[in-house]
């Protein structure tokens, strides 16, 4: 028989913001999916959520806005709720680890601009780290040593290097951020970047099909020239030689596949084989 869940005030550790919801997941674990669970579970999120927050908190100083920062993390909280499993001890022994998991993923997966190792990652964190740890120490300075961050994180000056360049790669520059002025004339970076040219591609491509043009008879390339050059139909090339448009047809798309040929890389190494 369906029951309603009662509303109950769940009671909190006065130590810390943990609320004491182990009677609500007693219960919820004797309980199929329906109504009552789902009530259940939407209030131990909720009664969850400034554990969550309070994590969210403390990846406040990596680039994401913390109103995104606490989504993922509530986002790790309902996982954490959903796979809960009473018998393997206290939520908050699997809830906390299950947060922060999620929070780091979501670093690692969407805020990096630029494609860098997860463990280069790890000491672009840690670098991080370091600098505001030293930053912040009484007679600290805001741009610390290579040395110094090496010494107190523990890690060898060339990884404190990578991690310094990861830092560089958390996010990519925009295209539209200022350079230097010169003579006070403003640039974007998108005003001095380089582009391709077509005109290179077509330029190749004309001499890949030279020597295939050259080995065909005359009619045909002149055939060719007609029709792509000078735009004429097939019909009015089927005129000027005397011959049916099909045969047009015909001779256009053979002496293509001639060109094409010609043109292949693999058959320009097996001539090249032959005259080996």
């Amino acid at each position: 028989m369906l029951t309603t869940a009662t509303p109950r005030r769940l009671r909190f550790d006065r130590a810390h913001d943990s609320p004491d919801t182990a009677a609500t997941f007693a219960h919820l674990a004797g309980l199929d999916e329906g109504p009552e669970r789902e009530l259940l579970r939407e209030e131990v999120v909720e009664a969850w959520l400034p554990v969550a927050h309070r994590i969210a908190r403390s990846f406040r100083d990596k680039g994401e806005s913390i109103e995104d920062l606490r989504q993922v993390a509530a986002v790790g909280l309902l996982k954490a709720v959903n796979n809960y499993d009473p018998q393997q001890g206290p939520f908050e022994s699997y809830a906390i680890p299950t947060i922060r998991g999620e929070l780091r993923r979501h670093f690692r997966d969407h805020m990096w601009d630029v494609h860098v190792p997860s463990r280069v990652q790890g000491l672009r964190n840690t670098v991080h780290l370091a600098r505001q740890e030293l930053a912040q120490q009484p007679g600290g300075c805001e741009e610390p040593s290579i040395g110094a961050i090496a010494a107190h994180s523990g890690l060898t000056e060339d990884e404190v290097r990578d991690g310094l360049k990861a830092i560089n790669g958390f996010s990519a520059l925009s295209l539209d951020a200022g350079l230097l002025p010169v003579d006070d004339l403003g640039y974007n970076l998108v005003d001095v970047l380089g582009a391709l040219d077509s005109a290179y591609d077509i330029v190749i491509d004309r001499e890949a099909a030279k020597t295939g043009l050259e080995r065909l008879p005359e009619r045909e390339r002149s055939i060719l020239y007609m029709r792509f050059f000078e735009d004429l139909t097939q019909s009015r090339i089927a005129e000027k030689f005397g011959i049916s448009q099909m045969h047009v047809s015909r001779l256009i798309h053979d002496s293509c596949m001639r060109v094409r040929e010609e043109a292949s890389p693999d058959r320009g190494r097996a001539e090249g084989d032959q005259a080996a």
